[in-house]
């Protein structure tokens, strides 16, 4: 049961990765620093949009409109945080 809880954390860590990559790559976007007009980013980005975009849509459905300001990404990065949180303090209940 350990070693399952163990892999729970590694999947959890590597969202928790993805989510910091797609946040920091969309303020490179924003600020003109990364072009989509480039394949390569442009692959990338659309890559990390299709991953995260079921777990963001669900969020935002629930999370008020605050115009130009999007906290999907910090929620979900607080779940992931809590969730951690969680599976460190069971982990060697068993």
């Amino acid at each position: 049961m350990t070693s399952l809880l163990q892999i729970l954390l590694m999947i959890l860590q590597l969202v928790q990765f993805i989510i910091i990559a797609h946040v920091i790559m969309s303020w490179l976007i924003n600020f003109q620093v990364l072009n989509l007009r480039q394949p390569l980013v442009a692959q990338i980005w659309n890559g990390l949009e299709r991953l995260l975009d079921p777990i963001y849509s669900r969020i935002r459905s629930v999370l008020p409109n605050i115009a130009g300001l999007d906290l999907a990404p910090l929620v979900a990065l607080l779940a992931v945080f809590a969730l951690r949180i969680v599976v460190t303090n069971n982990l060697y209940a068993f």
